[in-house]
């Protein structure tokens, strides 16, 4: 995708008539380097998280908050390559996962942040896992191997809760019950492939979290006697959640927005996000809403 600006520049001529004059720059296309496949916004994504759950490490809490408006402009840059409706779909997920947040860390206090806050990149961060699993799908490899990838995931899930149930030193049952949910939308929702490579993501992520110290979770669910992993093995079963609800608000909030702006609805773009390929040939279908995830 190519952004251009325009900057018009009026002179007013003093030469016979007071003709005005126009002086038209207009700069050269500036590439977007992240928009020639989708493996690139992955690459990006990983390399992001890894930097920026490092540094957070390191810093105080002020310097949290720089961190955070990084991690803003490191997604706008990701969402540059992205469609009007992908780019809904990363404010819902957002707007979403930032109203679970509060509820599931400060107010619940099932997981702890290492400053006890809600720290400024968590909601950008979450926009940032959607667009990872939406991209992954989009790859080559993803898109000829659709079945093998859920299965691939699905086998990791199984695995990653038997292991937290019977191996690890901390039960990890609160996990299962995830891993029981997850593995329903994986076999049986329509938007599998977007689950099983937020899932993907969502381990390395909790898994790279936790050792870093940017949070932890409680040795049990509040308010019950279940015992939880740290991290969980079927957390990735609340993200799904949050895509669920970005794939089935955003045509709704985009068709709302147009009518509002008095444009067109570009019924081409509702209800599906174009899958993109390297190959120009290549044509998809997103993922669109589904009630049973």
């Amino acid at each position: 995708m190519e952004s251009r600006a325009k900057f018009q520049v009026h002179r007013h001529g003093s030469e016979g008539t007071s003709v005005v004059g126009r002086i038209r720059l207009q700069l050269g296309s500036v590439p977007d380097p992240l928009a020639a496949s989708p493996g690139r916004v992955c690459v990006f994504v990983v390399v992001v998280t890894i930097v920026g759950l490092w540094l957070d490490r390191m810093v105080a809490l002020p310097t949290q908050y720089v961190l955070g408006a990084m991690c803003w402009l490191m997604l706008a840059l990701a969402l540059r390559s992205a469609t009007r409706i992908e780019r809904v779909q990363t404010l819902v997920v957002i707007a979403v996962a930032t109203c679970f947040e509060i509820i599931g860390s400060i107010i619940w206090g099932a997981y702890i942040y290492r400053h006890h806050n809600l720290p400024m990149f968590v909601p950008p961060g979450h926009g940032m896992v959607y667009l990872f699993g939406l991209r992954l799908t989009q790859t080559s490899w993803v898109r000829s191997h659709t079945r093998l990838w859920i299965r691939i995931a699905a086998t990791g899930l199984v695995a990653w809760g038997i292991i937290g149930v019977a191996v690890l030193p901390r039960t990890d049952l609160g996990g299962a019950l995830g891993v029981v949910v997850l593995l329903a939308f994986l076999l049986r929702g329509r938007n599998a492939s977007v689950y099983a490579s937020v899932f993907a993501f969502v381990a390395f992520l909790e898994i790279y979290g936790v050792s870093m110290g940017t949070w932890a979770w409680q040795a049990h669910i509040p308010g019950t006697p279940i015992p939880t992993g740290n991290p969980p093995s079927g957390i990735a079963a609340g993200y799904v959640f949050f895509d669920i609800a970005a794939i089935a608000l955003s045509p709704w909030l985009l068709t709302a927005w147009e009518r509002r702006r008095g444009t067109p609805v570009r019924t081409a773009e509702m209800g599906v996000v174009a899958e993109r390929s390297v190959e120009p040939a290549a044509v998809s279908a997103t993922p669109v809403a589904d009630s049973r995830g």
